[in-house]
Order: structure tokens, then C-alpha cells, then sequence
């Protein structure tokens, strides 16, 4: 099961660490990890996106809870979630069917030269896999994901 958390942290030193460990200890993979300041505070928001069962979860957000630079821990809820993709694309690819379909999911060409062109779009996760199976149509020379922002409702 697909599983969203966004916790506050203090932010200093050792504390990604402490928080990827949690997952590490108890097999738990990270599918996608995030971390940003909180302007104009001493926090930073990481985001977490996971898959795994009920048990383990809770046992991973509780121990999140205990953290001592843990402020705060959303694990259940509504969220705006967004993710980035860049895709190269050849400039030899159709161009123009690229440039349509970016624009259907609110992407642009982000830079270009002669040789290939880059497009981003940013959007909820289920939709950036849609972008991913089409994007598969034009070759793709590099796609780099970004992982998930989050932010509570």
C-alpha cells in the first residue's frame, strides 16, 4: 500500500539520518524522500513516500513521533502532492506531438540545443506515471524523477 508522510523537523545535522534509518531497521524502503528548509524558521519539511503494510507503518510513525528534532508528523489526511520528471528527448523525435503532450499535463520545454530537447511537467505521482508510459513513445534519452512535495490541507 502506497503511504505518504510529511514530517517537521529541527533542522540540524543527523537527522536525515536518523529518520532513513527508521526505514533501514525495519526493511522499509523509501520510494521517495524530500527535504527542504521551511523559510523563515529553524525547520525543514521531509517528505516521504513509501509502500508496505498497516503494522510496520505505525511502528515506523511512532518512532518518528519520539525523534528528538521532530516537531511534527503527518502521516493521515488530505495532501497536495507534486512530483518533477525531466525528459530528454532526441531533437530527430516529433517535436511537436512532444510539445502537445507536455502541455496536456501543464509541462513546458524546459531547455533545448541542437541535439535534444528537455521537457518538465510537475504533477500528482499518478500522473507523472501516465506522462512516464507516453514519454516511452519518443525514446527517451534520460528521465530523472524527483521525489514528492508535500504539503497538508
Amino acid at each position: 500500500m502506497r503511504r505518504v508522510i510529511s514530517v517537521i523537523v529541527l533542522n540540524e545535522h543527523g537527522v536525515l539520518s536518523r529518520i532513513s534509518g527508521l526505514f533501514s531497521g525495519r526493511g522499509y524502503n523509501i520510494d521517495s524522500l524530500t527535504v527542504a528548509p521551511i523559510p523563515d524558521s529553524n525547520f525543514s519539511r521531509v517528505s516521504i513516500v513509501t509502500n508496505g503494510d498497516e503494522r510496520v507503518f505505525e511502528q515506523i510513525v511512532k518512532q518518528l513521533h519520539k525523534l528528538i528534532p521532530t516537531y511534527k508528523v503527518i502521516e493521515t489526511g488530505d495532501f497536495v502532492e507534486k512530483e518533477m520528471v525531466l525528459v530528454k528527448i532526441s531533437t530527430n523525435e516529433r517535436l511537436a506531438d512532444f510539445e502537445a503532450i507536455l502541455k496536456s499535463y501543464h509541462g513546458l520545454i524546459a531547455n533545448a540545443n541542437e541535439n535534444f530537447v528537455i521537457g518538465m511537467i510537475a504533477d500528482d505521482a499518478r500522473r507523472v506515471e501516465c506522462f512516464l508510459k507516453i514519454a516511452k513513445k519518443f525514446n527517451p534519452i534520460e528521465i530523472v524523477r524527483g521525489g514528492s512535495v508535500l504539503m497538508d490541507i
